[in-house]
């Protein structure tokens, strides 16, 4: 059986609009979610909300800018790994095995900005039953120091090198709205919905619904993108929300 690859969105579980602040809320409900779907084989990815985008900014650092201030990429990285710990108390108190794995230390950018990550200890980690807990972080990056790796960029990367069946990204909307606010139920071009897709309203250093449209639509396997209501519903092999497939 190959993974289900789960991203959740840094706006869902934080207030993005708040340096630092939780969502503890809709946390506990998509905990709960995962608590009670089918975690066996399952990796979870979460973004940086307003933990990790609002220091990447302070400090002027993207996916394609980088820093050589070493003060600057552990404050990103720490704040990272604060909201991490914060998902991961929210499962353990939901009896949900998961274990973190940290981008900063495992994973890298090479001098072309292609991203390199190993995956074995997440193979293992879900060999022995565990779920894997990634998320947004700062990399090494050849050339350029240290740069922002995105929870979207994860997802790609490990559902291509763990052959997933299923990938899915819980946003604060239920999907991809077009100029009505309806959910548009398939995308399978990034032209189809390139007028509805604008940036982020909150600080993202990532690229906002359309990074995560073009990151899913670069993945060449169905995707879907959905609310956090909708969470339970995908862990039960449905496909709610918008389907992307390219």
């Amino acid at each position: 059986m190959n993974p289900t690859v789960l991203k959740l969105g840094g706006s869902v579980i934080t207030d993005k609009d708040r340096a630092d602040t939780l969502d503890g809320a809709t946390l506990n409900r998509v905990a709960d979610a995962v608590s009670e779907g089918d975690a066996e084989n399952l990796v979870l990815v979460h973004g940086g909300g307003s933990f990790g985008h609002h220091h990447a900014s302070r400090h002027g650092v993207s996916t394609t800018a980088g820093t050589r201030d070493a003060g600057a990429a552990v404050d990103i990285h720490g704040a990272m790994k604060t909201l991490n710990e914060f998902v991961l108390a929210r499962l353990h108190e939901r009896d949900v095995p998961a274990l973190p794995v940290h981008p900063f230390s495992a994973a890298s950018r090479d001098s072309d900005a292609t991203l390199v990550l190993p995956t074995r200890q997440v193979e293992t980690m879900l060999g022995e039953g565990f779920v894997p807990v990634l998320h947004g972080d700062v990399v090494a990056h050849a050339g350029a120091g240290v740069t922002v790796v995105s929870g979207d960029e994860l997802v790609v990367s490990l559902a291509d090198q763990l052959d997933a069946d299923r990938v899915g990204f819980c946003s604060t909307v239920p999907g991809v709205l077009d100029e009505d606010g309806s959910v548009i139920p398939e995308i399978t071009a990034y032209e189809q919905a390139a007028d509805v897709l604008g940036e982020s309203e909150s600080t993202d250093v990532t690229g906002g619904m359309a990074g995560k449209v073009r990151a899913l639509l670069e993945l060449g396997a169905p995707a879907s993108i959905f609310g956090p209501d909708d969470v339970a519903a995908f862990l039960a092999d449905e496909t709610p929300g918008t389907r992307i497939d390219g």
